[in-house]
């Protein structure tokens, strides 16, 4: 099978390494040209541009960072994709969106799957990601093999699925980033060293992936830079629309969503993700600093 994969970011990037390493046959594009030459280091092949990547591939897989991204960029690529040739999805992406350029691929021939993924960098970067996979059974099948080396599929059911039970996870998280840093703030302010807090927690009802994977980038003080404020706002946004369009009482994800809009008011969109904890210690008169060699996220 010939694979093409265009966005070749934080995320992007690693997922189509580890496919080259592997020996995939994978031809790669980012408007970033040192992002392209990093993926040929890799073992995979040079696109001359986006369009002549879609055109040459049996599976095309595009990695973009927002709706809007894939709004723009999509539709041209699959009025050039092969008959019988699929384009797989990996942003996490407006459902509505996805299936509209469905309907335009359906009349081509060309198949289509979402799968946008979790797992952070460092997933990405050891083939650790999961993937929520919706579409056609069958077709899941077939691209099986890709995101078995990226990472672990996961069938969600018919298309539409998998970016809403992507959202969902994040809505757990976006929650559990907050709750969490309270509950740093609160054990430090009352005397209890935050180490010894992260130790109770990893070990007890409150142990979560923000306590296992992001505790560290908040004692480091980086606050974990490889997602933004615009991403977790923008997935925030999917997750109100979700909510309106369902009817479902979301009382602590749109508290959650107030509370990163001011992050991102306050720190700017493209800062990193847990500055949502940085307001909560600013507001609380202290800081959740932690001398240590926390490895960050990234390099893992």
């Amino acid at each position: 099978m010939r694979i093409g994969y265009i966005g070749l970011g934080s995320m992007g990037g690693p997922m189509a390494r580890n496919l080259a390493k592997a020996g995939v046959d994978i031809t790669v594009y980012d408007l970033d040209a040192a992002k392209i030459e990093v993926a040929v280091a890799a073992g995979a092949k040079a696109g001359a541009s986006g369009a002549a990547v879609a055109a040459a591939s049996d599976i095309l897989f595009t990695s973009l960072p927002e709706p809007r991204h894939v709004a723009a960029t999509v539709p041209p690529l699959i009025d050039l994709m092969p008959e019988g040739s699929v384009w797989v999805d990996l942003t996490t992406d407006d459902l509505h969106l996805v299936r509209q350029i469905a309907e335009q691929a359906a009349a081509r021939g060309v198949s289509v799957l979402e799968a946008p993924v979790t797992g952070a960098v460092d997933g990405a970067r050891l083939g650790r990601l999961t993937f929520f996979v919706g579409g056609d059974a069958e077709l899941v099948e077939r691209v099986r093999p890709y995101f078995e080396i990226m990472g672990t599929p996961i069938a969600c059911g018919a298309l539409g699925t998998g970016n809403v039970t992507k959202l969902i996870t994040n809505q757990i998280w976006f929650v559990n980033a907050i709750a969490t840093g309270e509950a740093l703030v609160l054990g430090k302010k009352a005397g209890v060293d935050p180490l010894v807090v992260w130790d109770a927690l990893k070990h007890s009802v409150g142990d979560t992936w923000v306590v296992r994977h992001d505790v560290p980038s908040i004692f480091a003080g980086h606050y974990d830079p490889s997602f933004t404020l615009d991403l977790c706002c923008k997935d925030l946004r999917l997750l109100d629309e979700i909510g309106e369009a369902t009817g479902t009482t979301m009382d602590m994800t749109r508290l959650a969503r107030a509370k990163f809009e001011a992050a991102r008011s306050e720190f700017g969109g493209s800062s990193a993700e847990l500055l949502v904890v940085k307001q909560i210690e600013d507001a609380s008169g202290t800081d959740l600093r932690v001398a240590g060699d926390w490895v960050p996220p990234w390099e893992a």
